[in-house]
């Protein structure tokens, strides 16, 4: 059989760690058809915020528990769990907790809107596109305190510390310099509002980034076949010039005002940035490359050199909105120690009691873990010398099926009285 091709003048060829998995995220509705439609639309419209790395067509169901989503996120590579549940006196909670490890952050949301309400307050909202394509940038705001602020209450700098990871962990790092900018479609604020008495506030917008250029008049704009436009008319992406004579009674018509100045597009000026302009690049072989370099004049050269464009960049909110109040943090994913928490104030003695209690939890855990081990690898070798002794081995495997379930104690019941201590406790 003919050997596969390889192509190795067209192609980069990536080493075995070039090219490194980034963070996944699942989005949860917890208690599905509990939660009403407007929490499931919210849990939508995150999915659509957080893509392309992301669960977007995630089904739940009542009967799935918070352990079997956390079970999965090995398998699946999920780094980040975005839990909604709304609590029995109507609030609506998020959690933001990284797997498999923790820790958990939890959020009270004061107020939320659809992208739908969003769009609904715009004047041109804008349509479909393949924005959702690419990873958002990420930009957050207020999230490090003064120093001398820091140095008077230190567990506030390590909370700090822990939600900038926490949030900046959700997508992958950008490099200013291998980053393309036509890959930055997207961005996503975290504002945070400094308050007195330590409260934790998050404001979340999402917005899509649009570039117009500037200095050219709207009319020659129409002109250029890659500038994104709505379709006009009937449908027609290009003006009608059937009716004209010339090119030039369309640009220097005076009632269409053919050349303006840079004030016709109504973009601040402020929002101008220099980028160099984006050429197509074509593959050539080495002696059509010597070909063309000996062809090419120092004056061509020097002409080509002023490839700079300007643009004007322009946000336009996408949406959720979300205000974000933070209530605690705790170790684990949704389970574990409470590490700070903003209603509940303890004392040294009573953390230091709750860590003991923690300590003595851990151990009785590993204790009735190793029983279980050993009580499977004794009953798996009594199952063999029984299959050995005796001919029927059929009617005694349901028996010791049965004692098998009984001793065994599950996770869940673990679990369970672990919830019920932790609650107590708080």
């Amino acid at each position: 059989m003919a050997k596969a091709r390889t192509k190795k003048r067209t192609h980069v060829r990536e080493g075995p760690g070039a090219r490194k998995k980034g963070p996944k995220s699942m989005v949860v509705r917890i208690g599905a058809g509990e939660v009403g439609s407007s929490i499931s639309q919210l849990t939508k419209d995150f999915r659509l915020m957080m893509e392309p790395d992301t669960a977007s067509r995630l089904k739940e169901r009542r009967s799935n528990k918070l352990k079997d989503y956390v079970t999965m996120t090995g398998p699946l590579g999920v780094s980040h769990l975005f839990l909604f549940s709304r609590s029995k006196n109507g609030n609506i909670n998020l959690r933001v907790a990284l797997t498999p490890r923790g820790p958990t952050l939890h959020f009270r949301v004061e107020s939320y809107s659809l992208c739908r309400d969003i769009q609904k307050s715009q004047k041109h909202p804008p349509g479909r596109s393949k924005d959702h394509y690419n990873v958002p940038l990420l930009v957050m705001n207020n999230f490090s305190t003064q120093p001398a602020a820091a140095s008077s209450n230190p567990i506030l700098k390590q909370l700090e510390t822990l939600t900038t990871t926490i949030f900046q962990s959700m997508f992958p790092p950008i490099s200013p310099q291998n980053t393309p900018l036509s890959s930055v479609r997207r961005c996503l604020l975290l504002n945070r509002e400094l308050a007195e008495n330590g409260t934790w506030i998050l404001n979340l917008r999402h917005y899509s980034i649009k570039t117009k250029r500037t200095g050219i008049s709207r009319r020659l704009r129409r002109l250029d076949p890659t500038e994104p436009r709505n379709k006009e008319g009937h449908g027609r992406p290009l003006p009608n010039l059937g009716k004209l004579q010339d090119i030039s009674d369309y640009v220097l018509d005076p009632e269409g005002a053919g050349f303006t100045s840079a004030s016709e597009t109504e973009i601040e000026t402020d929002a101008e940035v220099e980028v160099t302009e984006a050429t197509t690049r074509q593959v050539l072989s080495k002696k059509e490359k010597q070909r063309r370099q000996d062809k090419e004049k120092p004056e061509n050269a020097e002409r080509k050199g002023s490839n700079v464009q300007k643009l004007a960049v322009k946000p336009v909110e996408l949406g959720p909105r979300l205000k974000l109040r933070m209530v605690k943090v705790e170790e684990g994913v949704c389970e574990g120690r409470v590490m700070w928490h903003e209603f509940v104030q303890k004392s040294k003695t009573e953390r230091k009691e709750m860590d003991e209690r923690w300590e003595q939890r851990k151990k009785e855990k590993e204790e009735r873990k190793r029983v279980q081990r050993e009580n499977v690898e004794r009953k798996k070798q009594l199952k063999a010398n029984t299959k050995a002794n005796s001919g029927n081995p059929d009617a005694e495997d349901e028996e010791e099926s049965d004692e098998d379930m009984e001793d065994f104690l599950s996770d869940e019941d673990i679990e369970m009285d672990e919830a019920e201590g932790s609650d107590q406790e708080q």
